[in-house]
């Protein structure tokens, strides 16, 4: 039982080392977990202690510190305390409250995302093969994690040619009456219109798991055996079927890289550090094979130590999935041995973390060290340009300063059916797609087709909910507000933030010239003639770029709207009606046309339908008959 404590002092300073020292005496000498906050309640640090008093002790003692704990006590006014059963517990949470609440003082773990897996599935007698992201909530058999999603698809596309298994859905499947054209192109075996029984099916599920669980040399052998048997009684087409999926299993370890002998299932980080940024490369290893990496560049404090960035940034990657056997590390951090008995306690199997010096494995890691040196200085150069870019925009447009929040806006519809407004951001760091915001429209009064009214729409509410959330530290308004039109446009724009009283943001319209050629893009500031930039000037592509990006988010967020309502039915509006009642009616009557015309006593025929279910379907379609 986690017990949780907060001070009850009432008289106490309102911040820094004295008002730390106050809880001293209400603290226990064992392990929990802290969290500091400022005077606005906003958490800036949460930490993990062997012993509460003794850490808290250290805060309020009015020795030296590092700048950046100096800074974090001084704007401390309040402490929550949770103490734990054990130092391992306490770790845990520790990292749990960090990833949730992402307080300023601490390592920022940015990817909320799941890393995307193979599923095999073992619910049908020609098991799927597909991607998988999420809970392995499924059943069947979960080959993973890869890098990404292009990792999957790629490896998907060659494990096809090699296996040949199925990746169509169940209903597509028991609806085919011919073969498809992955089995014209020799990439599934077609055990939808018998082309192979479940016996053969089942021998190519085998050997697919024997491939995906790093018996590929055992696979390759038993095929060559097969392909020279087949070669020696002269069947040469059942002969170069074999071949052609040799090779296509050659083409997938091609593509591993490199592929270890010494560990089979482990996960490598390296750090690196260069001119206050931080990148933290990861390579992932299942089944003896390397299945991609993917770099990290969390937000470190300029005074930390590199083991505790490591050991932070691992604590949060794991809070969500289970840690391999095996983590090999470039460096070493403070609590290597509590570390791993916490990821052993989650993943219910032993977790060894290891620092190699010598051997096949410290080479991994002098390779993921590489990989994180050069990430790193790429994204150095990257910033570097980026930020001329921004500066590029400040003089064009007169700022005071370089932009580092600028908002785009545009708005998305056909003929008036479906209208959106879509706004996506972007900074220093590139595009900020986790930022992106779509409006769907809601004006009842508005004329369709109506862009001026739309943008009025879309920039009152987004300007409104700033101004309600007021000083919220979270809040986050833009320097520069970029519009998709010209001076009509633009005019609505100034009559909105005058109307909300909007300051400090800078509007500018940009439409694109005559016959609508990139490159010839007039731009429109109150107070200023309309102008234009050279067309081979940098800032103008990178306001192009802005400009496409807002109009390619708005023009796939209207078309999922539009699929979305094109698929609707009316069914889906009658509360209790569920996906299987809805089909039992389709199924029955056809179609939701043919539904609204029967009778209450027809409706009741349906299986799953009962009187009373009946007459609110009935009512439903004929509301006061």
């Amino acid at each position: 039982m986690i017990e949780i404590m907060e001070n009850s002092e009432t008289d106490a300073p309102p911040k820094g080392a004295e008002r730390i020292q106050a809880y001293l005496k209400t603290l226990p000498d064992g392990p929990g977990v802290y969290r500091m906050l400022d005077a606005k309640g906003d958490v800036l640090y949460v930490g993990k202690a062997k012993s509460l008093k003794k850490r808290v002790t250290a805060y309020a003692s009015g020795r030296p510190h590092s700048e950046r704990l100096t800074r974090m006590i001084n704007d401390t006014a309040e402490m929550i305390f949770v103490t734990t059963k054990s130092e391992i517990e306490a770790l845990l949470l520790e990292s749990n409250l960090i990833k949730q609440l992402k307080p300023r003082y601490n390592v920022s773990y940015r990817d909320d995302k799941s890393f995307p897996n193979i599923l095999l599935r073992e619910d049908h007698a020609f098991p799927q093969l597909l991607k998988h992201r999420g809970a392995h909530s499924t059943k069947g058999t979960y080959f993973g994690p890869f890098a990404s999603a292009k990792a999957v698809a790629n490896t998907l596309n060659t494990l096809q040619r090699a296996f040949l298994l199925r990746s169509c859905s169940d209903s597509t499947f028991e609806t085919r009456t011919r073969p498809c054209l992955l089995f014209q192109i020799k990439r599934c075996s077609a055990p939808c219109v018998g082309r192979i029984d479940e016996t053969g099916y089942r021998e190519l599920v085998r050997e697919a798991e024997l491939f995906l669980t790093g018996k590929s040399r055992m696979v390759q052998d038993m095929l060559v055996a097969e392909m020279n048997k087949a070669a020696e009684v002269t069947r040469y087409e059942e002969a170069a079927k074999l071949r052609d999926r040799l090779k296509a299993m050659s083409h997938v370890q091609l593509n591993q890289g490199v592929n270890p002998s010494t560990f089979s299932d482990a996960d490598v980080f390296a750090l690196h550090t260069e001119g206050g940024e931080t990148c933290i490369q990861v390579f992932f290893f299942r089944a003896g094979q390397n299945w991609g990496n993917k770099p990290y560049f969390p937000r470190v404090g300029a005074d930390q130590a590199s083991g505790e960035v490591l050991e932070q940034f691992i604590g949060q990657f794991y809070d969500e999935r289970p840690a391999p056997p095996l983590i090999l590390l470039s460096e070493a951090i403070t609590e290597a041995e509590l570390v791993a008995e916490a990821l052993t306690l989650r993943a219910e199997r032993k977790v060894e973390i290891s620092v190699p010096q010598r051997g096949e494995k410290r080479e991994i890691v002098e390779m993921a060290l590489t990989n994180a040196r050069e990430q790193l200085g790429r994204r150095m150069a990257e910033n570097s340009a980026q930020r001329e870019l921004l500066s590029g925009v400040q003089d064009v447009f007169g700022m005071e300063a370089p932009p580092t929040r600028i908002e785009v806006y545009d708005n998305s519809h056909i003929q008036g059916t479906n209208a959106l407004g879509g706004m996506i951001v972007a900074g220093p760091d590139g595009f900020e797609k986790g930022e992106y915001r779509k409006f769907n429209i809601k004006s009842t009064e508005l004329t369709p087709g109506d862009d001026y009214a739309m943008m009025r729409e879309v920039l009152t509410r987004r300007f409104s909910r700033l101004i309600r959330e007021g000083d919220d530290p979270k809040t986050k308004w833009p320097d520069l507000a970029l519009i998709d039109g010209g001076p009509g446009q633009l005019a609505v724009a100034c009559q909105v933030f005058a109307d909300l009283g909007v300051e400090d943001v800078q509007l500018v319209g940009i439409s694109k010239g005559p016959d609508r050629d990139a490159g010839r893009e007039h731009f429109y500031l109150p107070g200023r003639e309309p102008f234009r930039l050279d067309p081979k000037s940098p800032v103008l592509y990178y306001l192009q770029r802005l400009r496409d990006e807002a109009h390619r988010f708005a023009i796939g967020s209207h078309r999922k709207k539009r699929s979305k309502a094109i698929g609707a039915s009316p069914l889906d509006e009658i509360a209790g009606i569920g996906a299987a009642r809805k089909r039992a009616l389709l199924q029955h009557f056809g179609s939701a046309r043919a539904v609204a015309a029967a009778g209450i006593s027809d409706i009741e025929a349906v299986e799953g339908v009962s009187g009373n279910m009946a007459k609110k379907i009935y009512d439903f379609f004929h509301p006061g008959g």
